[in-house]
């Protein structure tokens, strides 16, 4: 089975107990105007482009088939990318000395990701760390993520999952057993809210959650910190107050929001909403 991902960083320990590796995959049903990651909003494998590595060497102009970048020479001298013309065959990825210009993900197999995360087993064993899923939106490839989860269950590995619960049900249902933590993000309590800034309404994220504390599994909520929207009194209290409602023993966490992210949006050349 393959999936896609974006990244897998080894030796995190913001993503549940001890030393972690977090996977992180492709894919997100929301559109959070604040999100961190926008090259894990989507499924697809595009290209971006860190104007800061540059040299403008213009190799990957000369290696393109279809055009789509243009080498523009002023006081910012940088490579202009069409990505209406771009297909994606990646010679400028392959063609760049300075890595200015990436994938933004890649697709890799089960047994890809395992021979990763089998790499710090003796940190996991060591420190009570494990493997973390997170996104995007794991559960946005319910089956990949599932197979990672059973492989690491296999191994005796503790498995956490960062999630924002907007799946179907039966998908929840289907993986839980094989999660020792989730890390649920609860956004914005107030359905019109969510439905604004984050693109879909909380109906099913409202659901899923109760559904998880009912049946006893171990859950940490988080909060992510965005000025003027998600930090208000009002949004916290309401988050509090449901979860409390369900189940007063689980903790909620206020996440800092990390104000480097529009760097990332500009790499892919989208407007940063936020």
């Amino acid at each position: 089975m393959n999936g896609r991902i974006f990244k897998i960083k080894r030796f995190s320990v913001h993503d549940g107990p001890g030393i972690r590796t977090s996977v992180f995959l492709k894919g997100c049903p929301l559109n959070c105007v604040w999100c961190h990651s926008p090259e894990g909003i989507s499924n697809e494998i595009t290209i971006w482009y860190d104007m800061k590595l540059c040299i403008s060497c213009g190799e990957c102009v000369r290696i393109c088939p279809k055009n789509a970048l243009k080498l523009v020479m002023d006081s910012d001298s940088h490579i202009a990318v069409n990505r209406k013309f771009c297909n994606n065959n990646g010679d400028c990825v392959k063609t760049c000395p300075t890595g200015a210009i990436q994938f933004t993900g890649t697709e890799i197999s089960l047994e890809g990701v395992m021979t990763e995360i089998e790499k710090d087993l003796v940190y996991y064993r060591e420190s009570g760390g494990g493997v973390t899923l997170t996104g995007g939106e794991p559960l946005f490839q319910p089956d990949f993520s599932l197979e990672i989860l059973k492989e690491c269950q296999k191994k005796n590995i503790h498995t956490a999952i960062e999630t924002s619960l907007f799946c179907d049900m039966e998908s929840l249902k289907e993986v839980a057993p094989y999660i020792d933590l989730f890390l649920t993000d609860l956004k914005i309590f107030d359905r019109d809210m969510h439905t604004h800034y984050a693109g879909k309404p909380n109906d099913m994220i409202k659901e899923n959650f109760r559904y998880l504390a009912e049946s006893g599994k171990n859950i940490i909520v988080r909060i992510p910190m965005v000025k003027g929207i998600t930090d208000t009194e009002e949004n916290k209290n309401e988050i509090t107050g449901f979860v409390n409602e369900i189940d007063s023993r689980i903790p909620i966490e206020y996440i800092p929001y990390n104000p480097l992210a529009e760097n990332n949006y500009n790499k892919l050349g989208i407007p940063f909403l936020l």
